[in-house]
């Protein structure tokens, strides 16, 4: 039997960015599935299933918009590697409290929305989508995986609740990586670099200091309400 057979297992330039994006999100994914707001007596196949889920659920959402198949349709290693990460998450949260899974969660995340959105943001730029439409790509990325875990675990999704700038985050990546990219010239990984280093410094400093995206003017909802 050929290696094809098998799949493609080649990793090319954005290759290992998307594999380490999809594996850290699936660790997040099964971290998550285990908090008391989304545990629903999951079963050990159940949490690793959102754990895939998770990991690779963005990466199918961006292929399938840009008309591609789904590179953890082709590469089995975006699959394989996700069970992995879902299945060493759930021992790491059954060995350390609350509180520890929760700080290693907030980094992980931090971690690998950045990754998602650079990625995203290249494949759309390679597609010769207009920039707004890059973003757009940018933004599901990261965030579709975490949209599905939500659904799946009837939770209102975190891009439509009050958060420390979950969508604002890959916006912003996205927006530095054009500029990084299309604008100032440069290569892949220095444009990937910076855009990273902005969009982690940032989730992480609106994880540390409270920054929330503000809510709607209440009093002005219940004129509209009331009228």
């Amino acid at each position: 039997m050929e290696l094809s057979a098998f799949g493609d297992f080649s990793l090319g330039d954005f290759t290992i960015i998307d594999l380490i994006a999809a594996t850290t999100n699936a660790f997040n994914g099964a971290l998550l599935a285990r908090e008391p707001s989304h545990y629903r007596k999951f079963t050990v196949v159940g949490i690793i299933l959102i754990a895939v889920f998770g990991g690779i659920g963005g990466g199918v959402s961006r292929d399938v918009l840009l008309n591609d198949i789904p590179a953890a349709l082709t590469n089995p290693l975006y699959l394989i590697l996700c069970a992995v990460a879902g299945f060493l998450a759930l021992r790491v949260s059954g060995v350390l409290d609350a509180d520890r899974t929760a700080r290693i969660f907030d980094f992980m995340s931090a971690f690998s929305l950045p990754w998602y959105a650079v990625v995203g943001t290249d494949k759309a730029l390679d597609a010769d989508l207009p920039y707004v439409a890059c973003i757009a790509i940018g933004i599901v990325g990261p965030t579709a995986g975490r949209f599905f875990i939500d659904l799946t675990c009837g939770v209102t999704p975190q891009h439509f609740v009050r958060g420390e700038w979950f969508v604002g985050t890959a916006a912003l990546t996205s927006v530095v990586y054009i500029v990084a990219s299309a604008g100032l010239g440069l290569s892949i990984y220095p444009a990937t670099l910076v855009a990273f280093a902005v969009g982690f410094v940032f989730r992480v400093s609106a994880r540390r200091l409270k920054w929330e995206e503000p809510l709607p003017n209440t009093d002005a909802g219940a004129r509209v309400l009331s009228s």
